[in-house]
C-alpha cells in the first residue's frame, strides 16, 4: 500500500485547541517564541546550569538559571487552564528516566505525571515517554478520543528542560553541533542541539467559544528501520502525513505551511525530504519549509509540543518561521525553505507539524484555522 493509499478514520466532532502556555529558552509566553523563531533568531548559548568542560559541544537554547520543571509544568497548566479540572484529563509527556535530578522524589515516570496532575487537580493523567513523538503522540490520543465523543475536553502538556546526562549521551554520541548552531536542510549541518521547552494546550470539542485552532487531522506510521537511523525513503512519515490529510479532508494545495522535524543531521533531513515527496509529490516543493529546531533546539519528549504552539501562533500571526542557520542548498532537501532576510506570510487554511523518533516512530498534526 502506498503512502497515498493509506486509509484514515476520525470521529465526527471537531477538535480545537482552546488556549496554550509555553516556557522556553526565550522566557515564559508565546509572543517571544513566535518573535525569535519569525525573526530567526536562534537561542543557542553556553551552557552555564552544568559543567560541559569535558564535552565536545558547548551550548544549548538554555533559559537562564536553573528552572524548575515541576514548577514551570504547574505553572504552564495554571496558565492555559482558567477552569475547574476536577473532571479533565492530563495527558503529559516527559522524559522516561525519572532519576534525574530535575524530577527529585519521583520513583518512576508515571509516579511523576501523578504527582503532577494531583498538584494540578486533574481527575487522571496519561504519561507518555516515547522520545520526539512522546508530545505529538499525546495530541493525537487526544484528538481522537474528543473527536469520537470519549472526552469533551484533555490538557496534553510535556515538559524537558536541558540537563547533563541527556546531554552527555547525545555529545558521546557525536549528534551534537560542535560549531553551536543547528542547520536544518542545508549543506554543512553538523547535527541538533539541545533546547528547554515547558508546554500546555487544552484541546476540547468544538463549541460556542472562538478557538485558538482546530486539530484537523493526525497520522502515525511506524517503519522500525533501524533503532536511530531514519528510513531513507522516508515512507513512514509520509503515512504519517497522509494519514492527517485524509483524516482533516485536506488537499495538498491547502497547505500553507510545514513546520518540519528538521534536526539538523544529515541522514534524518534527507529521509525526511524523501517522505515529503512520498506523501505531496511535486507540491513538496512549493510549500514552505521550516524547521524552528534551528532556534529553539531539540526538546526530546517536549519538542512536538512547543513546535505545535510555534505552528499554531504562527497561522494566527501570518508571520512563517525562519529556518535558521542555513548555508546553501542541499541536493537532498529541495524545500522551499523560509530563510531571512524575507521570510513569506503565512497562507493557507493548514499547516502540518511533523515529528519523528528513534526506533521508526514517525508523527504528523494538521493544524486547520479556526
Amino acid at each position: 500500500m502506498t503512502a497515498q493509499q493509506t486509509p484514515a478514520r476520525r470521529g465526527p466532532r471537531q477538535v480545537v485547541v482552546r488556549a496554550m502556555s509555553v516556557f522556553s529558552a526565550f522566557g515564559a509566553g508565546v509572543e517571544p517564541l513566535l518573535d525569535a523563531v519569525a525573526g530567526g533568531t536562534p537561542g543557542f548559548g553556553p551552557v552555564e546550569r552544568f559543567d560541559v568542560g569535558r564535552r565536545r559541544a558547548k551550548v544549548a537554547a538554555a533559559a537562564p538559571g536553573s528552572p524548575d520543571l515541576v514548577g514551570e509544568l504547574a505553572r504552564v497548566i495554571d496558565e492555559a487552564c482558567d477552569f475547574d479540572r476536577s473532571t479533565t484529563r492530563l495527558f503529559l509527556a516527559v522524559h522516561g528516566d525519572p532519576a534525574l535530578a530535575r524530577s527529585p522524589g519521583s520513583a518512576s515516570t508515571e509516579a511523576f505525571a501523578a504527582r503532577i496532575a494531583g498538584e494540578c487537580g486533574f481527575a487522571g493523567v496519561r504519561a507518555y515517554t516515547s522520545a520526539c513523538v512522546a508530545a505529538s503522540t499525546a495530541v493525537a490520543d487526544a484528538a481522537a478520543l474528543i473527536a469520537r465523543g470519549r472526552a469533551e475536553r484533555i490538557v496534553v502538556a510535556a515538559g524537558y528542560l536541558v540537563e547533563p546526562d541527556q546531554y552527555a549521551l547525545f555529545d558521546a554520541g557525536r549528534a551534537l553541533a560542535v560549531d553551536g548552531r543547528v542547520r536544518p536542510f542545508s549543506a554543512g549541518r553538523g547535527g541538533l542541539l539541545l533546547g528547554d521547552a515547558v508546554g500546555a494546550v487544552v484541546l476540547e470539542a468544538a463549541g460556542s467559544a472562538e478557538p485558538l485552532a482546530r486539530i484537523a487531522g493526525w497520522g502515525r506510521g511506524g517503519d522500525a528501520y533501524h533503532v536511530c537511523k531514519p528510513r531513507p525513503d522516508g515512507l513512514g512519515l509520509a503515512r504519517a502525513i497522509t494519514d492527517a490529510l485524509d483524516r482533516g479532508r485536506c488537499q495538498v494545495c491547502d497547505l500553507g505551511y510545514i513546520n518540519a522535524h528538521g534536526s539538523g543531521t544529515k541522514q534524518s533531513d534527507a529521509a525526511e525530504t524523501a517522505a515529503l515527496y512520498a506523501a505531496l509529490g511535486d507540491a513538496a516543493a512549493k510549500i514552505p519549509v521550516s524547521s524552528t529546531k534551528s532556534v529553539h533546539g531539540q526538546a526530546l519528549e517536549a519538542g512536538a509540543l512547543l513546535e505545535l504552539i510555534v505552528t499554531i501562533a504562527a497561522l494566527r500571526s501570518g508571520r512563517l518561521p525562519v529556518n535558521a542557520g542555513f548555508l546553501a542548498p542541499d541536493d537532498d532537501c529541495r524545500l522551499d525553505l523560509v530563510l531571512a532576510p524575507a521570510p513569506a506570510a503565512a497562507t493557507g487554511a493548514h499547516a502540518l507539524t511533523l515529528n519523528v523518533a528513534f526506533g521508526g516512530a514517525n508523527t504528523a498534526l494538521l493544524i486547520g484555522a479556526p
